[in-house]
């Protein structure tokens, strides 16, 4: 497809991925195995932390601290969190072991992704996400040179992408009502702003603060919704995007008792 014709921006590097099949298959017999680990620009999504946190059996706060950074988001008024990679030969991923990867269940969504990379689109009159699909084409990956051929439908299910996808559509959500500067004049870094952070990042942080306020209670909630939130971190990180959007932007996304 013309680049100048599609509706989407389509990135350097990258074409296309529609209905068709595309070959690709990764496994320890390709040269260029655990190439793609290595040196890696990777942004960290809320889901994405929070599944590698309890991967790893760490408080939120601590994994920020160990093993991310903050960077620039999509827009100048909130930032994004990227991982950081080792500081050893190659500066591998940390989580990289001799035998790949550690946190394999767990991985981010950028990784379950490749060697595709998924865009979501939404029209200011369209109710529902347009969802883009393209594919990278990095000159020392190997793996399109294999016979085994997917689906976009295929590999999703094969990488287990579901819930990281419905998280990240959601997320988008925030992230673009973040992009009406809601911070009422405050600056980068003030209280609303790091408010924000702590719930989208910080998940254990956010389950202390929601405690210390009775928060739960502020809102008509069924009794198993507020089961799931008090016990589920997935959950308590819906009901964050959720009330964010409320407290800041007066948005109904929760109804008040």
């Amino acid at each position: 497809m013309n680049r100048d014709s599609y509706p989407f921006p389509i990135p350097e590097g990258r074409t296309v991925v529609g209905k068709e099949r595309f070959h690709f298959h990764c496994h320890p017999e390709v040269s260029c195995y655990l190439t793609c680990c290595h040196k890696v620009e990777m942004y960290l999504y809320p889901h994405d932390i929070l599944r590698l946190k309890n991967r790893l059996g760490l408080h939120s706060g601590e994994f920020l601290q160990r093993h991310a950074r903050i960077a620039e988001g999509s827009h100048p008024y909130f930032p994004a969190v990227m991982l950081n990679m080792a500081d050893s030969e190659g500066y591998p991923c940390p989580f990289l072991i001799k035998a790949g990867c550690s946190v394999y269940k767990d991985r981010p969504s950028s990784c379950r992704t490749y060697p595709l990379e998924r865009a979501v689109e939404r029209h200011p009159e369209a109710e529902q996400l347009r969802i883009h699909y393209f594919m990278t084409h990095h000159s020392y990956c190997k793996g399109h040179q294999e016979e085994r051929t997917y689906t976009v439908g295929e590999w999703e299910r094969d990488q287990g992408i579901h819930e990281y996808n419905l998280l990240n559509d959601l997320w988008a959500e925030v992230d673009a009502f973040f992009a009406t500067n809601p911070w009422q004049g405050e600056g980068a870094a003030g209280p609303r702003q790091q408010l924000a952070f702590m719930v989208c990042y910080n998940i254990d942080e956010f389950r202390s603060y929601v405690s210390r306020h009775n928060l739960l209670s502020d809102f008509r909630l069924q009794k198993d919704e507020r089961r799931r939130i008090k016990r589920d971190d997935t959950e308590l990180l819906k009901f964050g995007f959720n009330w964010l959007q409320f407290a800041l932007g007066d948005r109904r996304t929760l109804i008040p008792r």
